[in-house]
């Protein structure tokens, strides 16, 4: 270095003085000479700033009042022990805690439906009305036959009460009657379910049958959903069985709303899907939301992994040789001032962009944050503040 240094200052100061051929820095009149003596002076050029930059690292090396000019600005943050939590997000989603049918107890036409798709309805409000002609036309016929049942009992009776005539007669005379009587108490009670009503408060969710069609006993006319009590319902794979409970508090995201609550899981089927290998998780929603419809996207976060006392670091200051080993700077203290310390580490688990460092760290260190990028080891640093970094940069 020092030959090298002595050389080329020896070459300036030569060229500077004017050695000989210093009547050449005179510019020639013919252009073949002027561009012989461009060439010459571009070559003096270039030496001349190689011999600047040199200078200027040998003075940078040995001149001790520089040395501040060649640290790199770094932000740090002190590592310690903390319990690190994994969570895994399973994919679930919005029902209704319960969906309940109206259907007609008789058969009929239905002459009008008083709601549609989407309407809100009480318990108890009119649904729809049905066409009972036929039931009161066999009321009509019946009330004629109770009728001459009846006198033809009551002058049984006469007789029997005369002693006159079998008991027989009498005994068919009054089972007729009765029998007649309680077909009406039936056609009766047929004629008072025309008018269909809504069996619990809540949204008509889907129309299964119009006006002009006809109803059959049990028949589901409409579907109400209570939307005031919801659930999530989540298919969590068997590998995570261990690791929910019932009762437990569990994080559920709502990604379409931007919504987060803490929910208790309420229920944990028994039996596993053989054809999926998950298991049924029921999560009640406490806390009303407007925004929450059957249906919905939600995210079971579920707690499968925690390590008390673990080192973490940002995943983003962990960086990756060729070779593929892992490493981190941390802050170490030289004959020069603050330096940085290259520290290969092994890595764990991640979660929410931070990283488990297994091996390699104490958790006392000083660990290296913005700035960390580009650094080499044992390179001079100054330890600032974020916001004086941003400005600095």
């Amino acid at each position: 270095m020092r030959y090298l240094l002595s050389t080329l200052f020896m070459a300036l100061i030569f060229v500077a003085c004017g050695g000989p051929g210093a009547a050449e820095n005179e510019i020639p009149e013919e252009l073949g000479a002027k561009k012989d003596l461009l060439k010459a002076k571009r070559l003096e050029a270039k030496q001349l700033n190689a011999l600047v930059k040199e200078l200027e690292l040998a003075i940078a090396d040995q001149d001790s009042s520089r040395q501040d000019d060649k640290r790199i600005l770094v932000t740090t943050k002190p590592l310690a022990l903390v319990d690190f939590k994994h969570f895994v997000e399973l994919q679930g989603s919005v029902q209704a805690e319960n969906m309940v049918s109206a259907t007609s107890e008789v058969a009929g036409r239905i002459l009008s439906l008083t709601v549609k798709e989407g309407d809100m309805v009480k318990r108890g409000q009119l649904i729809a009305k049905l066409d009972l002609e036929s039931v009161k036309k066999q009321m009509l016929e019946l009330g004629t036959s109770i009728s001459l049942a009846r006198t033809v009992f009551e002058r049984q009776k006469r007789l029997w009460d005369q002693n006159i005539g079998s008991e027989i007669q009498y005994l068919e005379a009054k089972s007729n009657l009765e029998r007649l009587e309680k077909s009406m108490d039936q056609l009766t009670l047929q004629l008072s379910k025309e008018n269909v009503y809504a069996p619990t408060t809540g949204e008509v969710e889907t129309v299964n049958l119009h006006t002009g069609e006809v109803a059959s006993p049990g028949m589901p006319i409409i579907q109400i959903l209570n939307i005031n009590i919801l659930k999530v319902v989540a298919e969590i794979p068997e590998t995570y069985l261990g690791a929910i409970r019932k009762g437990e508090q569990v994080k559920v995201k709502f990604p379409a709303i931007n919504e987060e609550q803490e929910l208790k899981v309420t229920q944990i089927g028994n039996v596993i899907n053989p054809a999926n290998r998950t298991f049924e998780v029921e999560i009640k929603i406490s806390r009303k939301m407007p925004l929450l419809k059957p249906n919905l996207l939600a995210l079971v976060l579920v707690n499968d992994q925690t390590k008390k006392g673990a080192i973490t670091v940002p995943l983003e200051v962990v960086q990756q040789e060729v070779g593929g080993k892992d490493f981190v700077f941390v802050t170490d203290k030289g004959q020069e001032g603050t330096m940085a310390k290259k520290v290969y580490v092994t890595t764990g688990e991640s979660y929410e962009g931070n990283i488990v460092i297994t091996k390699g760290l104490e958790g006392n260190e000083e660990l290296i944050i913005e700035g960390a990028r580009g650094l080499t080891n044992n390179a001079l640093i100054e330890v600032v503040e974020d916001k004086k970094l941003g400005s600095a940069e």
